[in-house]
């Protein structure tokens, strides 16, 4: 069965990750980011080496992001970032492909154990079954 495993973040997220420190978050280092790939870098190569990883990204800062949504008058209105109304958003996910919920759940408590400088949040990673093809969970 396939998951979508998805972790959050913000805009101070990835700032705070560019080395800028703000209320919400502080500034990593070199040292940090380097020590955050090599975490996750272990872990897709685990999971490469189970075939359990479908796909994996990271996203880019939400003032990347820009919105397409239908207007009052149904007409596509789009709007481009940065959103300080937004809060945490879409950062990265994986695509699994696992035998169970259990064995997923023990993969997202693994990408919590991912090292952060202090005073970093941690927000809930969410995993959700996909349809397979003929719409089935």
């Amino acid at each position: 069965m396939k998951y979508l495993l998805m972790i959050q973040g913000t805009q101070a997220d990835h700032e705070a990750q560019s080395g800028k420190a703000t209320g919400d978050a502080p500034a990593w280092t070199e040292q940090d980011l380097r020590t955050m790939y090599a975490h996750m870098g272990a872990l897709n190569n685990d999971l490469a080496e189970t075939g359990e990883i479908v796909d994996a990204a990271g996203l880019t800062e939400p003032a990347r992001a820009r919105f397409v949504e239908l207007g009052p008058d149904g007409k596509t209105v789009i709007t481009d970032g940065p959103y300080g109304e937004t809060k945490e958003v879409l950062a990265g996910y994986w695509v699994l492909d696992c035998v169970s919920m259990e064995r997923v759940t023990e993969i997202a408590a693994r990408v919590l154990e991912c090292p952060v400088p202090a005073g970093t949040k941690q927000y809930p990673l969410v995993i959700r079954p996909m349809f397979d093809a003929g719409g089935d969970v």
